[in-house]
Order: C-alpha cells, then sequence, then structure tokens
C-alpha cells in the first residue's frame, strides 16, 4: 500500500520534464527502503513457488539429469548477485529515476488464480519436455502466417505464444522462473530510458517497445514517463489483448500486432526503441534483420536499448547456467545467442555501443543511432 500511495503521488505531480526536476521532491530513503523491503519480500514468494514447481516434477518423474561442464554459480554467489540488483533499483527509486515498481493491476485474488493456473498446466508442460514436443503452438488457428520460428512452444508453454491462456500465465511463470527477478532486471533498461529522457520534454518523444509481449514493460515506462508518446509492437494478439488490459487505468499506449522484421511505423519516427528478451528467442539471421529494421525507426542520436540474457564470458562463473538453460526449456536459438558477436551486430546496422552492464541474469546494451 505504501508503495502504490507513493506511485500515485509520482503521476499525480510529474512534469512533461524528465524525470528528476518533478520527482525529487517525493522521493526518499524511506522511499528506497520500501522498494527494496518490496522486493525482497516479492523475490522470496516467488522462489517458494519455484521450490514448489520443482517438488512437483519431481513427483512427476521429472529429475533434471543434465550437468554442465562449465562452471555454475555458488547460492551464495546468486544472492548476493540479486541483492546487488534490488539494491540498485532501489537506489534508482531514490534518485528519482523512476518511481517504486508496481508492475501489476490484479488483486491479491487474481494472482491466486493465476498461480494456481499454473500448477494446473504443469503436468501437460512436462509431458511435452519429457517428449521434446514443443508443437502445440502450431495446432493454435492463430498461428496461421505467422514465421515459423515464432509457432513453437518456448519454455514449453502451453500453446506457445499464441493462446489467451498462456497470455494469462506467461507474467507469473517467468517471475517463477527467475524467482521474481524479471521485473527488477526489465528495470534496468527502464534506468537507461530514464538517463537519455532527463531534462528533456516527454511530450515531443516517442519510444517504441519491440515484443512488447504482455506489456509489463511498457506498464512501468507509463507509469514513470506518463506523457512519452508510447508504442508496442507484438507478433501475439492474445498478448498485446493483456498488455491493454495491463495497461487500464494508465494513459493507452499505441499497440501494434506486427512483425519486428518489418514494423510498420516510419523511418526515423522514434527517439527510444527498447528490446527485452527478445533476441535470444530468434534465430541468427532474423537478429539482423530486426536489429536493422529497429534502426530504420530510430532518428540519428536516438536510443537503442537492449535488454537479454547474459552471454557467456559475461560472468565466468556462471558459464554453466547459459549451458544448462535451453536443456531444461525450449529455447532453440538460445545457444548461438550466447556467443553471437551482439555490438559488432549492432554497429554494422548504425547503432553505436554506449554503455554496456550486467545486472543479474541480464545483459544490457545501450546504443546510439548514428
Amino acid at each position: 500500500m505504501q508503495m502504490h500511495a507513493v506511485c500515485s503521488k509520482w503521476c499525480a505531480m510529474a512534469s512533461p520534464v524528465a524525470p528528476a526536476l518533478s520527482w525529487a521532491a517525493v522521493s526518499s530513503l524511506a522511499a528506497a527502503s520500501s522498494q527494496a523491503a518490496g522486493q525482497a519480500t516479492r523475490t522470496a514468494w516467488y522462489f517458494g513457488l519455484a521450490r514448489a514447481l520443482a517438488w512437483q516434477a519431481a513427483r512427476n518423474g521429472d529429475v533434471p539429469r543434465y550437468k554442465p561442464f562449465r562452471p555454475v554459480p555458488t547460492e551464495r554467489e546468486l544472492l548476493a548477485d540479486l541483492g546487488q540488483l534490488l539494491l540498485r533499483d532501489a537506489d534508482n527509486v531514490r534518485a528519482g529515476r523512476y518511481p517504486p515498481m508496481t508492475d501489476t493491476s490484479d488483486s491479491p485474488l487474481e494472482h491466486a488464480r493465476r498461480v494456481g493456473a499454473m500448477f494446473a498446466d504443469m503436468p501437460e508442460a512436462l509431458t511435452r519436455r519429457g517428449a521434446e514436443d514443443a508443437t502445440s503452438a502450431r495446432a493454435v488457428a492463430a498461428a496461421d502466417g505467422l514465421p515459423d520460428y515464432f509457432t513453437q512452444d518456448f519454455h514449453f508453454q502451453t500453446g506457445g505464444y499464441l493462446t489467451d491462456d498462456s497470455a494469462r500465465l506467461y507474467d507469473v511463470q517467468v517471475e517463477t522462473l527467475f524467482m521474481g527477478t524479471a521485473g527488477p532486471m526489465r528495470r534496468a533498461a527502464l534506468a537507461a530510458v530514464s538517463r537519455y529522457l532527463e531534462g528533456r520534454d516527454q511530450r515531443r518523444l516517442a519510444m517504441l517497445d519491440v515484443a512488447c509481449g504482455t506489456g509489463r514493460f511498457l506498464r512501468q515506462v507509463r507509469l514513470a514517463f506518463p506523457a512519452l508518446q508510447l508504442s508496442g509492437v507484438d507478433l501475439s494478439k492474445p498478448y498485446l489483448a493483456e498488455a491493454s488490459r495491463l495497461m487500464k487505468g494508465l494513459r493507452p499506449a499505441t499497440l501494434i500486432a506486427a512483425n519486428a522484421e518489418a514494423m510498420p511505423l516510419a523511418d526515423g519516427s522514434q527517439d527510444i526503441v527498447t528490446s527485452t528478451f527478445l533476441f535470444h528467442e530468434l534465430p541468427p539471421d532474423i537478429r539482423r534483420i530486426v536489429t536493422r529494421d529497429i534502426a530504420r525507426v530510430l532518428k540519428p542520436g536516438g536510443r537503442f536499448v537492449f535488454l537479454d540474457s547474459l552471454q557467456m564470458g559475461d560472468k565466468p562463473g556462471w558459464d554453466g547456467l547459459l549451458e544448462a538453460f535451453p536443456v531444461r526449456f525450449h529455447e532453440p536459438y538460445y545457444r548461438h545467442y550466447t556467443i553471437d558477436d551482439l555490438v559488432g551486430m549492432f554497429a554494422s546496422a548504425g547503432l553505436a555501443m554506449r554503455e554496456i552492464e550486467t545486472p543479474f541474469l541480464a545483459k544490457l546494451i545501450v546504443c546510439e543511432k548514428l
């Protein structure tokens, strides 16, 4: 309740000039402390859900059999890095870069229903994983006309990204997978957006989120920057419908059902383009096509804010996690992603790297359109 009240005050007081001038009056150590405590509680909740899912999988006879050849971090190392992620997020709140996280408009009852549906769907997903069958998405009518690389059951999700049920379960599944850190990792990208917008008039600027999915990141951006011209592109109409629901009560974003390979947007129409956790689910050649189209819609001097998984060597002691991930979850393009030359790929499209960091399990790259 305290974080919700602070966030409401933020939205009421926000100026079109972003961000610190309006938020500085209400940011404080108390807000940052509240944010850190709330995130710690949230992480503990999803950690418990992850343990419960692992127990359910073991009861169904689904026991991990793969042992990575590369090193993996200890639990202490993981928790220490996770703590740094949450502390940095709280510090960004204190510094006025964005408000405390309210990444959902769901009631506790609705959240409980989604958690229950996730557990109910687990046996079917485990059966497909055991059979290495990731084709349920191709039986969905919405798959017609979509590229083959998209019509798969990523993570062995029932229906892939193409059903209403999948859209309803996606966020709770991903947060459980990452022990409640998916939202905080996305907010590393939000901090990069905030740095670019500082001192600029939001009303005159446009931002596009590529593969916006269920709109979690769009919602965070809208709460932080209410005057920004905001758009999202995604191939999944059910996920866009979930995004529209999540944005209810906020100034709407323009949601577009389209392929990121050829977005229906004018050349040089965007000041900022963001992409969170998209590129590891694209084949190598499609990554390059999407990168070129992102560069096309960006204005010269605009920013591309990229957030996705770590790559091999980013944290050498963690490479075993990256090795094991595609074995346990259907991620057909992930291995190549982990060794792809992202900075070189971006540079070849005219996107020069300006910042790079590795918040927990994620990699953030900020590029400028030359």
